[in-house]
């Protein structure tokens, strides 16, 4: 029997009768069930464009580069010091339009021929490619900080770690003995891996060379100012940087001669918490301030006030 329709005979007349069993185009459709999800979103993770944002690596606050630039590329929330290059430093020290380059041409060359699985040659070429700016790990001149003209040296660490060869140990006497040429005060800016392995004896002898240019410096009764930023090591540590009138030093800047892992391995003893760091110098007596970045400025300019106070008072009286 047809379940969905049958005739009905009735005085002689046929009739359908309604279907029982509505037809399939009439019944409504049910929602097809949810596939369960595989775990892996299909939306894109926003991703955070480059050259807007910088993480903190003491804190992990993302700091807006614009504000960080303003802020000498210092951490608003925690005070960490980013590294910062030679050419930010000197225009955040001097007046404006004051700086005068020295020697801006020197550059290195590769004495000795040195040969590793990069030529020397190879390793400087890179280096002044990437950066147009330097032609070596230091840039000096005189300039005028404050009310004091004075003799600036800044070292880079983007340039081959920093390191000391030739051109920075001839740069840097030059610089000074122009200062005590002109009865200036030095001012110099560490920060360095050490002498530079690629020259050889030629940059050990850098040491000798500008603590002797310090020494004439000093018997003519002019000040010098050591600064020491993260990281200070090694060589230049062990010479120029370390002989100062006064010696400076950035918070948390690692400083030393070797590192932690050589003196504990010659020493065998447990090295003392924060060793080799600013800190741990200023309690020992190495060094006599910690000045933060934004305040370096200022601070130099009291320092030089005071040191050079007995030369302004007799140009005074000479004056009056």
């Amino acid at each position: 029997m047809d379940t969905t329709s049958f005739t009905k005979k009735t005085l002689g007349l046929e009739t359908i009768e309604p279907a029982l069993t509505p037809p399939l185009s009439a019944i409504t459709q049910l929602p097809k069930k949810p596939k369960m999800s595989s775990g892996k979103s299909k939306t894109r993770k926003r991703e955070i464009p480059e050259g807007l944002w910088t993480k903190c690596p003491k804190c992990s606050t993302m700091v807006f580069d614009k504000e960080l630039d303003e802020n000498l590329k210092v951490c608003p929330k925690c005070n960490h010091h980013f590294p910062i290059g030679s050419r930010e430093r000197i225009h955040s020290l001097v007046e404006t339009c004051t700086f005068e380059e020295m020697d801006a041409q020197m550059a290195s060359v590769d004495v000795l021929g040195f040969k590793g699985v990069a030529t020397y040659a190879s390793k400087l070429a890179a280096y002044k490619k990437n950066n147009t700016f330097l032609k070596d790990a230091v840039v000096t001149g005189l300039c005028q900080i404050g009310a004091h003209r004075a003799a600036l040296g800044v070292m880079d660490f983007g340039f081959l770690g920093g390191s000391m060869g030739s051109v920075v140990g001839e740069k840097l006497t030059r610089l000074i003995e122009r200062a005590t040429e002109k009865e200036l005060p030095v001012i110099i800016i560490s920060t360095s891996g050490g002498a530079r392995m690629y020259e050889g004896m030629f940059s050990l002898m850098q040491m000798a060379k500008t603590c002797a240019a310090l020494a004439y410096h000093a018997k003519k009764h002019l000040p010098y100012i050591s600064v020491l930023t993260h990281p200070t090591t090694a060589g230049v540590m062990a010479s120029y940087a370390s002989v100062g009138d006064l010696i400076l030093a950035e918070p948390a800047a690692m400083i030393g001669f070797a590192g932690p892992r050589v003196i504990k391995d010659t020493t065998q003893a447990e090295l003392p918490p924060g060793f080799q760091t600013a800190e741990f110098l200023l309690d020992h007596g190495l060094i006599d301030a910690i000045v933060s970045r934004r305040e370096m400025k200022q601070q130099l300019i009291s320092y030089l006030d005071y040191l050079t106070h007995q030369k302004q008072q007799a140009i005074r009286k000479q004056a009056g």
